[in-house]
């Protein structure tokens, strides 16, 4: 992936954009009460052919229908920061993804494209749910989740299944520039919890997840 990327522009400041998950705040609108999940989230709006703006920070929205956990309430995150988010890395990732969407849906003038940074932590006896709601869709059209780094973990498989409940493939992203692409509208993904390896030392996972919806 990172060839890929890197054919859509610069990743000069990765170290930093990489290093900024260490910077993500607590999700406080956890309804299983779960402490172990850290984020930022931006929007952006993004026209075919490639140009892009970021919009006014504003919450996060799924209805009950894709999220029944979480669903439902408008979700205030922290913003991802100005430098991070005009930064060469995740610049080149939106027009990377807008390149490839804009191919598969060529009939879309103009995107809105959610950015979310996720930390999912396990401790001691307590493994970090990615996906809590369960296998789901995120009621988009596109998404890209970019693994940015596993530290001391074990677990954390991607499934993805098609509308019947059959299970088309699962994998699991282990290295920085691992990715997974989904198309919302046609199957489900979910992610298994992932556990510490050595308890006393911070085990976590760091993904980039990209949300490209029609306007």
């Amino acid at each position: 992936m990172q060839g890929a990327l890197l054919s859509a522009g610069s990743l000069a400041d990765w170290a930093a954009f990489s290093g900024s998950w260490n910077d993500l705040a607590l999700d406080t609108f956890m309804a299983d009460g779960g402490r172990y999940r850290r984020r930022r989230h931006a929007v952006y709006a993004i026209e075919a052919g490639g140009k892009l703006a970021r919009e006014a920070h504003q919450p996060h929205w799924q209805g009950l229908e894709y999220n029944p956990l979480n669903g439902g309430v408008a979700r205030w995150f922290e913003p991802v920061t100005e430098a991070i988010g005009a930064g060469d890395s995740l610049s080149t990732i939106l027009r990377w993804c807008a390149g490839l969407f804009g191919r598969l849906s060529p009939e879309v003038a103009n995107w809105k494209v959610e950015v979310h940074q996720f930390r999912i932590e396990a401790g001691p006896g307590i493994a970090g749910q990615p996906t809590p709601e369960g296998a789901h869709r995120d009621g988009v059209d596109h998404v890209l989740v970019l693994m940015i780094r596993r530290h001391n973990i074990a677990e954390g498989t991607t499934t993805i299944i098609d509308a019947d409940g059959n299970t088309l493939g699962s994998f699991t992203l282990t290295d920085a520039f691992d990715a997974a692409l989904v198309d919302d509208a046609r199957v489900r993904h979910g992610v298994t919890p992932v556990e510490a390896l050595d308890s006393s030392q911070p085990a976590y996972r760091d993904v980039l997840v990209v949300t490209f919806k029609r306007r």
